[in-house]
């Protein structure tokens, strides 16, 4: 298989050695050039026609996230974003995504040098992936129309009712995308998207702006009830716990899972254990296979099952792995995930 040609756009001299040297080192990426700005960049991907690009985002003569939004209308490929871990850094990160790039690396505030060599297997795992992604337009940033609230019966019969959501690599699009479809009433949901600390919380801010229904990041001890989505806090785990009729959620600094804290295993485990047949299991757009093996386990106690298909997923690495184990009940494209969830929940 050829290897994937990589373009590094970035503003410091040391980060594109850094970059360099890191990438090359990995028998499934060729540096094929350097650009110092976006302007640079435009006349190399023309010349050199790269399969991914590492993008900063704080550049001279034009900003990260302009250039995005243009190369993403004129010739949209594969894009990794390399954002600091800042506040304003996360919001510029999911603009980013948003606007069509496929994953994003955080670069380290300090000592840049050693803390960027100890994520060099994790930023050159996130270049191959997103080398093998499908490149995509942004979506238009209108919320799509909310499915309509459902008869009060079937809100009282989904007090019980649990939706367990597991994505990854292009899950923050799709998560927009399926959460903002939802009406108030929904059933409670619990949410592991892979991302760091502090991201987890702005994500979910972000989406709260969007839905009906109300979403924000998890807090130990929360209540799962209608209407609310939680997301796991990144470096925590979340596990869903019972006590008669209430469900809540407990949040864990155990070891991660799957090279994963939050792990997608960790919330579905927990799921099969206390919700049994009241629940529905949903794995989106991901890389790897976290969730797979939590999904069977809600399968085997009684749960509905569902994945994201290979043609709307971004990487098809969670989704894939799940309907291998042969636990997947639906398999359906991204626009009827809402719709089929919360059938699925009645």
């Amino acid at each position: 298989m050829p290897r994937a040609r990589v373009l590094i756009v970035d503003d410091s001299a040391l980060m594109r050695e850094l970059l360099s040297a890191m990438l090359s080192r990995d028998p499934e990426l060729e540096v094929i050039g350097t650009a110092a700005d976006p302007y640079g960049a435009w006349q190399k991907i023309q010349t050199l026609a790269p399969d991914v690009l590492t993008l900063d985002v704080e550049m001279p003569k034009m900003d990260g996230l302009t250039f995005l939004g243009k190369l993403m209308r004129a010739r949209p490929m594969p894009v990794v974003m390399v954002s600091t871990l800042t506040e304003k850094g996360c919001e510029t990160t999911l603009r980013a995504l948003e606007l069509g790039a496929i994953d994003y690396v955080t670069k380290p505030k300090l000592d840049v040098t050693r803390g960027t060599l100890e994520l060099g297997s994790e930023i050159a795992s996130k270049v191959r992936a997103a080398a093998r992604a499908k490149p995509r337009r942004p979506r238009s940033s209108a919320a799509p129309k909310p499915i309509a609230a459902r008869a009060p019966g079937a809100l009282l019969k989904s007090t019980q009712q649990v939706i367990a959501i597991a994505a990854s690599t292009g899950g923050t699009e799709a998560l927009r995308e399926v959460l903002s479809a939802l009406p108030r009433d929904a059933p409670g949901m619990v949410i592991v998207q892979h991302m760091p600390l502090r991201f987890t919380q702005a994500f979910a801010q972000r989406l709260d702006g969007l839905c009906q229904i109300e979403v924000r990041e998890a807090r130990d001890g929360d209540r799962i009830v209608p209407g609310l989505a939680l997301i796991a806090p990144g470096d925590s785990h979340m596990l869903v716990g019972r006590s008669g009729t209430i469900y809540s959620v407990r949040l864990s600094r155990d070891p991660p899972v799957n090279h994963h804290r939050p792990a997608a295993d960790v919330l579905f485990e927990s799921c099969a254990r206390h919700l049994g047949a009241n629940a529905v299991a949903v794995v989106l757009t991901g890389m790897g296979s976290d969730g797979a093996r939590g999904l069977h386990a809600m399968k085997q106690a009684g749960a509905r099952t569902m994945a994201q298909d290979e043609a709307t997923c971004v990487v098809f690495g969670m989704p894939k792995e799940a309907i291998l184990t042969g636990s997947v009940d639906h398999v359906v494209p991204l626009e009827q995930v809402a719709e089929t969830m919360l059938r699925l929940a009645v």
